[in-house]
């Protein structure tokens, strides 16, 4: 055989052989697009979330992972083992039988929603998972989520960690230690500002002046106790013993601004008595008393960051 017919043989079967290995190579799976997250609403021993599908929705259902924030942060974030016993994973496909909605269930076409309730899913139907009890009052939660593979397409990708936390009590008080420290994971989520006087102030802006010190403003000495009232009774604390204080101090208070969100001042011979009123309230003092401190099970997850 020649060169010039050995060189074209040697060519065709290369051809030949790349177009075998061209024929036998799967095109890649497109992932599904991801779902959107939020907060519905939480309770003690729940927390409601909204899950919307993407533009190629969620045919095959989805999938939950959910941990305690405490534990969460202890790890620094989501543990490398999936079979990490403080992960907990609740797989949604088919059709629920008590927090239905939407005609396809779980299997969501697209930018269709439906809620689920993490803390709820003992009763549920059409929910695998590896955590079906009540969810501990007072924590932190981390979720996030993907829409699952229907075969034709891949998993999408993780949505961003949805961060929220059940109430710590339905009627009992904490103080503004608490509420300082447990920013804003551990506050509730059925409202988004709170109304001093005249002016309405952001979660962050009510955060800054409970950690902002006094210096003998008595405006920001009422603010520290009225707020933690205020969040308390978001949180389930009945206020119908202090509900005149509480008038009385939001007209003291009136149009002025608190730092350090604003320059307000009030001397604090005005507004100690209103003051002195709310924190034995917010102490437990006097109404419905004070909260135990919170706690949840400890896990394995915890237990192996202690030795880490």
């Amino acid at each position: 055989m020649s060169p010039q017919l050995r060189l074209l043989t040697g060519t065709l079967a290369l051809g030949t052989l790349l177009g075998s290995v061209i024929a036998v190579t799967p095109a890649r799976a497109v992932p599904m697009d991801t779902p959107t997250i939020s907060v519905v609403r939480a309770t003690r021993s729940y927390v409601q979330v909204h899950v919307t599908a993407g533009a190629s929705g969620a045919p095959a259902g989805f999938y939950v992972e959910w941990m305690y924030k405490s534990v969460f942060d202890a790890l620094g974030g989501w543990p490398e083992d999936p079979y990490d016993p403080s992960l907990y994973y609740c797989n949604f496909a088919g059709h629920p039988t008590w927090h239905v909605g939407g005609a396809n269930g779980y299997n969501l076409g697209p930018n269709e929603s439906i809620d689920i309730v993490l803390g709820e899913l003992f009763d549920e139907t059409a929910v695998t998972t590896n955590y079906a009890s009540e969810l501990s009052s007072g924590q932190g939660v981390v979720v996030h989520a993907y829409a699952q593979t229907n075969g034709s397409s891949s998993e999408s990708a993780f949505t961003g960690d949805l961060l929220s936390a059940t109430t710590a009590s339905d009627n009992c008080t904490f103080t503004v230690g608490y509420w300082k420290t447990h920013y804003p994971a551990g506050w509730p989520t059925n409202f988004t500002s709170l109304t001093l006087g005249t002016n309405s102030y952001t979660k962050a802006q009510l955060e800054s002046i409970l950690n902002k010190p006094a210096g003998g403003n008595g405006l920001i000495i009422l603010a520290h106790q009225l707020i933690t009232t205020l969040i308390n009774q978001k949180s389930g604390a009945d206020v119908s013993s202090v509900s005149s204080t509480i008038a009385d101090a939001q007209s003291l208070i009136g149009g002025l601004l608190i730092p350090p969100v604003g320059s307000g001042f009030l001397d604090p011979s005005i507004t100690n008595a209103d003051t002195n009123i709310l924190d034995d309230y917010n102490n437990g003092v006097t109404g419905p008393g004070h909260c135990p401190t919170p706690t949840h099970r400890t896990t394995w997850g915890e237990v192996k960051t202690i030795y880490r």
